[in-house]
C-alpha cells in the first residue's frame, strides 16, 4: 500500500509526565498538566528547519538530531512514506533533564505528528502501535504511555510488547513539581542501580506500589495512607549519593508528613500534596534556585489537530 504526504500543518500538544511515583519503578506514570507544543509540516526540500522557543531554546539542536524529528523519521519509516523536509516549531515548556519527561514528550509529539501528516497514518499506525514506537524509542513504557493517554497509568512489556493501562483517580490530589537548577541524566541514573535488591527490598516495595494503587484508586483510608504508600526501596535509596540535595528535600518532605518522591530519574521532587494549605507550605518551602510548580493532573494526554492557517502564539 503507498502511503501520501498530507500538505497540511499538524499542531501535537504533549504533557509532562513523572514516573515511578516513588515504589511503582518503570511501571507506573502520572501525566501533569504542562504541556510542550509543536507545529509540523512536512515539504520536498530536503532538510529540516526548526524554531524553537521556551525551555532548551538554547540547547536543543535544530538538525536531524533533534529528538521531535527523529521520533517522525522512525514513524515515517513505519509508514513507508518518508518526506524529503521536515518544518517544525516547538513552544517548550517541560524542563529538560528534570525527570518530567520532556524526551517522551517529545518522542510521542514526533510519532503523532507524522502519523497523522500521512494520509490513512491513524490506520496503518494504531495506538498500540503509537505507544510501542515509542517505548522502544525512549526505552522505558512508564513516561510515554501516560503522555499518550493521559491520567495515571501503569505499563508493562510481556516478551517485548509494550501494553498500558489508564487507571481512575478516586483520591484528590495536587502534584507540586520542586525543580532544581541541574540537570540530570537518565542514562547516568540507571547506572548506578544495583542488578539485584535485597528480597527483603523487593517485597515491601511492592507491597507499597499496590497500596499506592488502592490510594490513588479512592480506597478508604487511602488518603491517610499516601505517605507510606509512596516509600520506595527499588530505585531512590540508589541514586541518592549522585543527587544528594534531592534526596534531602525528599527527606525533610517526607518526614513533615508529604508524600514525595523523586520524579522519575530525579533531579525533580514530585510532592503529591492533598489540600491547598500543604501545597502553599510545600512552595513557601521551596529551596534558594529551585523552581516549584504547582500542577493538576492532566487527563487528556497528547492532543493532535490538523491546522488550516490557524495560529500558536501569534505565528501562523
Amino acid at each position: 500500500m503507498t502511503m501520501e504526504i498530507d500538505a497540511g500543518r499538524v499542531h501535537v500538544r504533549v504533557p509532562a509526565t513523572s514516573a515511578n511515583l516513588g515504589p511503582g519503578f518503570d511501571a507506573l506514570g502520572l501525566a501533569l498538566d504542562l504541556h510542550d507544543d509543536v507545529v509540523a509540516r512536512a515539504n520536498d526540500e530536503r532538510g529540516v528547519r526548526i524554531e524553537i522557543a521556551g525551555e532548551g531554546a538554547r540547547t536543543v539542536p535544530r538538525d536531524e538530531s533533534h529528538l521531535v524529528v527523529r521520533a517522525m523519521r522512525a514513524a515515517f519509516d513505519r509508514l513507508e512514506c518518508q518526506p524529503a523536509g521536515i518544518t517544525l516549531q516547538c513552544v517548550n515548556r517541560i524542563p529538560h533533564g528534570r525527570g518530567l519527561g520532556s524526551s517522551s514528550a517529545a518522542i510521542v509529539a514526533g510519532v503523532l505528528l507524522a502519523r497523522t501528516i500521512v494520509a490513512g497514518g491513524a490506520a496503518a499506525l494504531p495506538d498500540v502501535s503509537v505507544l510501542q514506537l515509542a517505548a522502544d524509542l525512549e526505552g522505558h513504557p512508564d513516561n510515554v504511555a501516560p503522555c499518550l493517554l493521559g491520567g495515571l497509568c501503569v505499563a508493562w512489556s510481556d516478551n517485548g510488547a509494550i501494553a498500558a493501562l489508564r487507571v481512575p483517580i478516586g483520591l484528590a490530589i495536587l502534584p507540586v513539581a520542586l525543580v532544581p537548577p541541574t540537570r540530570s541524566s537518565t542514562r547516568l541514573a540507571r547506572g548506578v542501580l544495583p542488578s539485584q535488591v535485597p528480597h527483603t527490598d523487593a517485597t515491601r516495595t511492592a507491597a507499597r506500589a499496590a497500596l499506592l494503587m488502592a490510594a490513588l484508586a479512592g480506597a478508604p483510608g487511602g488518603a491517610g495512607a499516601l505517605l507510606a504508600a509512596t516509600e520506595d526501596r527499588l530505585h531512590q535509596p540508589y541514586r541518592a549519593a549522585s543527587m544528594p540535595e534531592s534526596a534531602a528535600l525528599v527527606a525533610d518532605l517526607r518526614a513533615g508528613g508529604a508524600a514525595a518522591v523523586l520524579s522519575g530519574a530525579g533531579p525533580t521532587v514530585l510532592v503529591l500534596g492533598q489540600d491547598d494549605a500543604e501545597v502553599s507550605r510545600i512552595i513557601a518551602g521551596t529551596p534558594p534556585g529551585w523552581r516549584a510548580l504547582a500542577l493538576a493532573v492532566d487527563l487528556r494526554g497528547a492532543q493532535v489537530a490538523a491546522l488550516r492557517e490557524q495560529k500558536i502564539n501569534g505565528k501562523t
